[in-house]
């Protein structure tokens, strides 16, 4: 038996395209895995970032002619649970006859799922729904500030 000696002749450019491409190659794959590997993590802040309000009660102080009223807004992550009014006294439903009647009215809208901007009233109570409104904003800009507050500790 005779064995003949093979010389195999590799041109450099070759080698170096070959090892530039499987590199490129094996960064591809890891970047799929990156971009398409979901972690619970991303999960869970995909879920906080999608949350409207941190839950909780949050009250604002609408003032009438030196009486107090507490509007009082329960939140959970994503909706309106309650809207009520606190510390309301004869006083003030004496001398301000439209306050519950248009509260009520504002209430039954948030309840069936009407944004704020978008609520109706009547002419007559104009000025008293409007200042309702503005004081639940405002509870629910403090529950959108402490998700703000919450996710950049």
């Amino acid at each position: 038996m005779h064995n003949k000696t093979k010389i195999v002749v590799l041109h450099m450019k070759e080698l170096i395209y070959t090892a530039i491409f499987a590199a490129l190659a094996v960064l591809f794959i890891i970047l799929l895995i990156f971009m398409f590997g979901k972690k619970d993590s991303d999960e869970a802040m995909e879920t906080m970032a999608q949350a409207a309000y941190v839950p909780g009660v949050y009250t604002t102080s609408l003032t009438l002619n030196n009486n107090v009223i507490d509007v009082e807004v329960v939140v959970d992550e994503n909706h309106i649970n309650s809207v009520r009014l606190v510390n309301i006294n004869e006083t003030v439903t004496t001398m301000f006859p439209l306050v519950e009647p248009a509260f009520d009215s504002i209430a039954g809208q948030i309840y069936e799922g009407v944004e704020l901007s978008n609520i109706t009233y009547d002419q007559e109570s104009r000025y008293t729904s409007l200042a309702l409104i503005q004081a639940i904003q405002a509870s629910l800009d403090k529950a959108s500030a402490a998700k703000v507050s919450q996710n950049g500790m």
